[in-house]
């Protein structure tokens, strides 16, 4: 009879919310044929939200998004979109597969940051994530940008810090990044299958006033990571008639720590004609 009485504990909504979002990633990652084990992961970790009688909310709140790391199948990129989620209510990586991604809102979220320097850091920096802007405005990057004194940007970093659910106290380790071999070898093989029609195609929501699919998108996996790319849709990529040059590559280690590059044809120098990975420049001459 005691065990009849007891109270049944429900999952936190929060929790069912977010684990909603990461099976929404899981069944766009299955349509566009990403790696199983992408798509498992964000499977697995939905499963861990929904086991949970804690809300994961007062987790971040609590302990940061070392907390959630904590729980099984939850690795510290899975962390940071369970986070991002709890903050903004939204993830940019679903919005990315659907194509409905607006990296300008994205970057309004971060204390700051104003709706011109969205725009800037989009168009010029050719950013479309918080994760890149993290990198952007810790190694100068950002800084390059008109405007852009050291309050300012120590102000951006403190806001990204909040916003990717980081510890202040927690030290920034350097971003790994795939080899510019790698990095080469998977634009190669997104522009020759698109160029095919080989590709799923998404209907990006800037741009695109008609909503037509025209933008290919492939995840691929090589040495150890998980890619995802896209010809750039940026107003920049527009204006110079390269959206089907520019190539944005999003990568993922195990953990789905997230990183991103731009590949373009290079326009002049002793590169001129190649195919260059925007600020490794040196490495790409050293394959020459």
């Amino acid at each position: 009879m005691a065990a009849a009485g007891r109270k049944r504990v429900r999952t936190p909504a929060f929790n069912r919310e977010a684990a909603e979002t990461l099976r929404d990633c899981a069944g766009l990652l299955r349509v566009q044929a990403a790696n199983p084990f992408r798509i498992n992961a964000y499977l697995r970790a939905a499963e861990t939200l929904e086991s949970m009688t804690v809300d994961a909310r007062d987790v971040i709140r609590d302990e940061g998004t070392e907390g959630l790391e904590k729980l099984p199948a939850i690795g510290h990129g899975l962390a940071s979109s369970i986070a991002e989620i709890a903050r903004s209510g939204r993830l940019a990586l679903l919005e990315r597969l659907r194509g409905t991604a607006d990296p300008e809102e994205l970057f309004q979220t971060v204390p700051g940051i104003g709706p011109a320097l969205a725009r800037r850091i989009h168009d010029e920096l050719h950013i479309e994530s918080l994760e890149a802007l993290e990198v952007a405005a810790h190694d100068g990057a950002l800084a390059t940008l008109d405007g852009i004194g050291p309050r300012r940007a120590q102000a951006v970093r403190a806001g990204l810090a909040a916003a990717l659910g980081r510890r202040s106290n927690r030290r920034r380790e350097k971003d790994k990044a795939p080899s510019v071999a790698t990095i080469l070898s998977i634009d190669k093989s997104y522009r020759d299958q698109a160029a095919a029609d080989k590709l799923p195609k998404i209907a990006p929501k800037r741009f695109n006033p008609d909503g037509q699919a025209w933008l290919p998108i492939m995840h691929a996996d090589r040495d150890g990571w998980h890619f995802t790319a896209l010809y750039s849709n940026t107003a920049r990529a527009h204006e110079f008639k390269r959206t089907h040059d520019w190539v944005v590559l999003y990568f993922y280690d195990g953990e789905h720590r997230e990183g991103q590059c731009t590949v373009v044809t290079e326009t002049y120098g002793p590169l001129k004609g190649r195919r260059v990975v925007r600020g490794r420049e040196a490495e790409c001459r050293q394959l020459i």
